[in-house]
């Protein structure tokens, strides 16, 4: 279940950036540079993590049906 909102979320983020990317600019002066670097660094920081989230995230082992041992005593003493 993780899986698919990691997926879903780099897919958003890849939307967003390629609608962003043309309109951003990089060298411009001032309080537009730094948006654009910015707002770029931030959706690497995403899909960083959510790339982190769904490749090391702990696998799931399906269990093996096992029989139960049950431990009988070799001797049993009955008191009568």
């Amino acid at each position: 279940m993780k899986k698919n909102r990691y997926l879903l979320c780099l897919l958003l983020v890849a939307f967003m950036l390629y609608f962003a990317v043309p309109r951003l600019s990089i060298h411009a002066t001032g309080a537009e540079g730094i948006f654009s670097i910015a707002w770029l660094a931030f959706a690497l920081m995403v899909i960083a993590g959510n790339l982190t989230g769904l490749l090391y995230s702990p696998k799931k082992h399906r269990q093996r049906p096992q029989f139960q041992n049950k431990k009988t005593k070799s001797r049993s003493f009955l008191r009568e």
